[in-house]
Formats: C-alpha cells, structure tokens, sequence
C-alpha cells in the first residue's frame, strides 16, 4: 500500500460530527433542533454517528440529550395507562383518512 493511500484511508475515516445540513445554522442549533429524532431513533445510522460524536465533545449538548432522554424515561414509567380501544380505533381510522386523501396541485 502506497503512502497516498494510507493518507486517504485516514482521511475517510473522519466523522463529520453533525446531521444533516446545518445550512444557517450553528452546529449545536442543529444539534439540539434534531434531538428528539436522536432520542426516537428516527435518524440514520450515518446520522446518529455524527450526533454522537457532536455530543461527545459539545458540554451543553450532551447536558441537553441527558435532561431529554431522563424526562423520556421518567414519562414512559410513570404513563402505564392505555388509551381505551374505542380512541385508538377511531385515532387509527383518522391516520387512515389521511394517507388516503392526497391534494394534488396545479390540477
């Protein structure tokens, strides 16, 4: 292996340590606007790197993803109740509606 290559190698192994773009936006304003999709596990594998590795050197975010995630888990034991079948079926028949109604533009 040549000395270039063992350079690029590195090179790509660098984590860009933010998500998505943080086009007019501070990183740490990114960070914390795209939090609960880290907490939900709603982002890319690629993307959740880059959150971790943003957090893991940024002192106030971290101190955010930590007061999130402690309310997350102090809601979800403290909430055992479950909506009465009657809500749920009629929430689920709302959900259906609406992916069934589309709105077309310019038609």
């Amino acid at each position: 292996m040549s000395q270039q290559n063992v350079g690029t190698e590195a090179q790509d192994d660098v984590i860009v340590p933010i998500p998505h773009s943080t086009e007019g936006e501070t990183e740490c304003e990114h960070a914390l606007k795209h939090l609960y999709e880290y907490l939900d596990s709603e982002m890319t594998s690629d993307d959740e790197v880059r959150m971790r590795a943003h957090v893991a050197h940024c002192s106030p975010c971290l101190a955010e993803l930590s007061a999130e995630e402690l309310v997350k888990q102090l809601v979800r034991r403290s909430c055992h109740e479950q909506a009465p079948a009657e809500l749920r079926l009629r929430i689920q028949a709302q959900f259906t509606v609406l992916r069934t109604t589309t709105v077309v533009e310019g038609v």
